[in-house]
């Protein structure tokens, strides 16, 4: 147990940010879920979006590294564009 009041504090704050943290990890990991299994064209789109703008605001606060986050939305972006033409062959 710290005994400092400045250790003391430490562990409050990083008690918060871990909690915040783990939210906003456990929102990124659904929308991203979310987006890779919708099947319908319009569906899909609107959850490829939010999960882009999820990446970008992660990345700038710094949560994810900003190559993790371009390496999903490329992920994101062929598994559309997979959608996009399964649909217009059918």
């Amino acid at each position: 147990m710290a005994n400092h009041q400045s250790a003391k504090k430490r562990i409050r704050i990083s008690a918060r940010r871990k909690a915040v943290n783990k939210s906003a990890s456990s929102k990124l990991k659904t929308v991203i879920k979310k987006a890779f299994e919708s099947e319908e064209k319009v569906e899909a789109e609107k959850l490829y979006k939010d999960a882009v703008a999820t990446l970008d605001r992660m990345a700038v606060k710094g949560r994810i590294h900003k190559n993790t986050a371009a390496r999903r939305k490329s992920q994101l972006t062929k598994n559309l564009s997979k959608i996009n033409t399964d649909t217009t062959t059918n």
